[in-house]
């Protein structure tokens, strides 16, 4: 990987918090627990040896889940790796797998890959070269019968380049650029990072921010129609002592934010996220009646936190990240694809199935 390895393991590492991954002290593992009437469970792990080895993905993250037009399931997998840790084997990102779970507490399982036998580049690049390193998944939605992936183009991890959107009119299997390009510092460095959900109104809602998990967030929206146009997404910002579109985007919440799942879900909206406010690295939620609501008021939950290795638990997971809300959650319970490296070793390097029980009564 050289390079690229080394720019991986600096972001994850201060990103996560574990240094070298023998923890943060005794007895530090149980910083908070999932909050009370939430019950937390790891349901299983959905990749590596045996379980995505027939697809030539041993080691991968994000598992970014969106159902199909079809009625299945896609899952957007970042740097993946042939072999069971980082770094070792055939690279590519991103990848995708493809699900027709339905019954989501028995554990997601894998129908096949893009790309057929072994799971494929999404699209033709080479990794490492001139301009950049890599290119990771920061979101996936389908409109009618066209899914949208938006991606960050990077110059070693964090150091986005540009981003894009590629299009896929046949549930995932083949892929095209729609000629949707973003810069870097577009809003100051804060529309790198996005999730975005399909609201009631015809209108996709965008939280994003950068990719070095330690911004706000800012929001857009745009006509489901025209999610390619770049000049058709409309800020909201606070401007003449009042929230409105169109003017100068500002930040909806403050925080580090890392990850993120927007999702419409049971007539509320729900944003899940990798957050590292204050060093205390965790997944929370966010419960909301729309995009605009005002989110310092929002409800808000812890559902996973860090832990040491050795300590782990249902709640406490050791080098955590990601957090996408799975197809088929309600709000008392949500389902989770939740990422794990061990940057010291290379391995654990994979993707988990998380369950939230009573998050929306909580």
């Amino acid at each position: 990987m050289g390079s690229q390895s080394i720019s991986r393991k600096a972001f994850v590492t201060g990103a996560a918090g574990v240094v070298a991954a023998v923890g943060l002290g005794s007895g530090s593992a149980a910083v908070a627990q999932a909050d009370g009437l939430i019950q937390v469970s790891k349901v299983k792990d959905l990749t590596g040896p045996g379980l995505t080895t027939a697809y030539r993905m041993e080691a991968t993250d994000l598992g970014i889940p969106a159902r199909t037009p079809d009625g299945r399931t896609l899952y957007v997998f970042g740097d993946t790796f042939e072999n069971a840790s980082v770094g070792n084997g055939w690279w590519r990102s991103p990848v995708a797998l493809w699900s027709n779970t339905t019954n989501l507490a028995s554990g997601v399982t894998w129908s096949g890959a893009v790309g057929g036998a072994a799971a494929e580049q999404l699209w033709a690049y080479e990794h490492n070269n001139s301009v950049f390193s890599t290119v990771l998944p920061s979101d996936v939605i389908t409109i009618g019968n066209s899914m949208y992936l938006h991606v960050m183009v990077n110059q070693g991890l964090g150091n986005v380049v540009w981003t894009e959107i590629w299009r896929s009119d046949d549930s995932g299997a083949h892929w095209v650029h729609t000629g949707a390009k973003f810069p870097a510092d577009l809003h100051g460095g804060l529309f790198q990072l996005l999730t975005w959900g399909l609201g009631n109104d015809g209108y996709v809602y965008v939280y994003s921010t950068g990719f070095q998990r330690d911004k706000p967030i800012i929001l857009h929206r745009v006509l489901s129609q025209d999610i390619a146009n770049p000049a058709a997404y409309q800020p909201w910002g606070y401007q003449g002592g009042a929230w409105n579109w169109g003017n100068p985007p500002t930040p909806i919440l403050d925080g580090k934010f890392g990850e993120m799942s927007l999702r419409p879900l049971g007539g509320k909206w729900v944003l899940t996220w990798f957050c590292s406010d204050n060093d205390n690295w965790r997944i929370d939620a966010l419960l909301m009646d729309t995009p605009t609501s005002n989110l310092y008021q929002a409800k808000r939950r812890t559902l996973i936190n860090h832990a040491d290795w050795g300590q782990e638990d249902d709640s406490h997971v050791a080098q955590l990240y990601g957090g996408y809300i799975i197809p088929g959650s309600t709000l008392d319970d949500l389902h989770l694809s939740v990422s794990q490296w061990n940057t010291s070793n290379g391995w654990p390097y994979r993707v988990m199935q998380f369950r939230a029980q009573g998050f929306g009564s909580s």
